[in-house]
């Protein structure tokens, strides 16, 4: 019998990584691991702006999905392709510092500010380690 899900959270399969369509050309979210270091540690603060970024760029409509769909669960990359365009930005979107809280092992939860000209969005990510990867499960932005 396998333990209860802790904090009415219930894990996704393990096995459900994003596998991006056939790219074309774009450009790529630097593929390697979001951690270095000892399995169980924590994504430094660096990689994690580079994802966050990475997001507001889709969500800019200004970088493909697919670019980051191996750093996504596969119902958050389905989220990601059918939310579109949701951050408005005649200039591109720049990711400012990175807020970072570990809810729980194996739960990292990032707010970012999102610097877009006239007006500024937050975007918050939530990565789970699946093994010794992180992936986005969930992201929302205002």
């Amino acid at each position: 019998m396998s333990p209860a899900p802790r904090f009415g959270i219930t894990p996704e399969p393990s096995n459900d990584v994003a596998q991006p369509p056939e790219t074309h050309g774009a450009l790529a979210l630097d593929p390697r691991p979001l951690v270095w270091g000892p399995p169980g540690a924590i994504p430094d603060e660096r990689k994690l702006r580079h994802l966050g970024q990475a997001l507001a760029e889709v969500l800019a409509g200004r970088r493909p999905p697919e670019t980051v769909a191996d750093k996504l669960t596969v119902r958050a990359y389905r989220e990601l392709v059918q939310a579109g365009q949701m951050i408005q930005t005649a200039r591109p979107p720049f990711a400012g510092s990175v807020h970072v809280k570990e809810p729980r092992d194996g739960v990292v939860e990032m707010c970012l500010l999102i610097h877009c000209g006239e007006r500024n969005h937050v975007l918050a990510i939530r990565l789970e380690r699946r093994g010794v990867q992180w992936l986005c499960t969930d992201f929302e932005t205002a």
